[in-house]
């Protein structure tokens, strides 16, 4: 197992790790589907935590079966999403902020990476308040394969231009995990929901509860 500190960068996922957007994500998709006359329940929404959109609407319509409109339902997925953050809002998880802080005070290079596009991201971000933090945005759109491919990743360590070995890359989803340790990264499972996934569990580096734990770790 890699040292913890032994890492010259730092890759944030974002969905779920930097911000709390899976569950505005899952209550948009659940809304969509009952005014077309299906329901998707909790546990399966689940199990689509860290998929690239083109994926979750594949498994959205394999769940559903004959007579789901991929098309209706993206359409009414987006406006579901945007009147459900225009009233709650995008939370930015705990202990972000302290651990960006330490981040700059250090001189580490960082950036985010996510299965979302770019564009995508940038917005998120801003209805979340934190807008301008991420001077490097690497969406889906920029890479061949998403994740769970290395792709993201290694093209990650090259703009930051580190090695992907020396990465410390922080990810909330079996798919985000299964991408770092294929791209050999230093991986650290933070999960946006429990029980904690029992495969990324093994396959992660580090395992810990939240970015408070990290940074509390990375002071020591």
């Amino acid at each position: 197992m890699p040292n913890l500190k032994d890492f010259s960068a730092i890759v944030f996922d974002l969905d779920g790790l930097v911000l709390d957007t899976e569950g505005s994500y899952f209550a948009a998709w659940k809304m969509a589907a009952a005014q077309m006359g299906f329901e998707l329940e909790d546990t399966f929404l689940k199990c689509l935590s860290g998929l690239h959109y083109q994926a979750v609407k594949q498994a959205i319509a394999t769940h559903c079966g004959e007579g789901f409109d991929v098309d209706e339902f993206t359409q009414r997925s987006g406006l579901c999403w945007h009147q459900h953050v225009q009233l709650t809002g995008i939370d930015v998880k705990p202990g972000f902020y302290e651990l960006m802080d330490w981040v700059k005070r250090q001189s580490i290079p960082f950036c985010l990476a996510t299965n979302s596009h770019s564009d995508n991201a940038r917005q998120c971000l801003a209805l979340a308040h934190i807008h301008g933090i991420f001077d490097t945005i690497i969406g889906r759109e920029q890479v061949k394969q998403g994740k769970p491919a290395p792709d993201i990743f290694n093209y990650a360590a090259d703009r930051l231009n580190a090695p992907i070995q020396t990465c410390l890359v922080l990810e909330d989803s079996l798919t985000g995990i299964k991408a770092a340790k294929s791209a050999g990264a230093i991986s650290v499972f933070i999960p946006s929901c429990l029980p904690a996934n029992r495969e990324a569990v093994q396959l992660a580096d580090y395992t810990l509860e939240s970015l408070v734990q990290l940074l509390g770790l990375l002071n020591d």
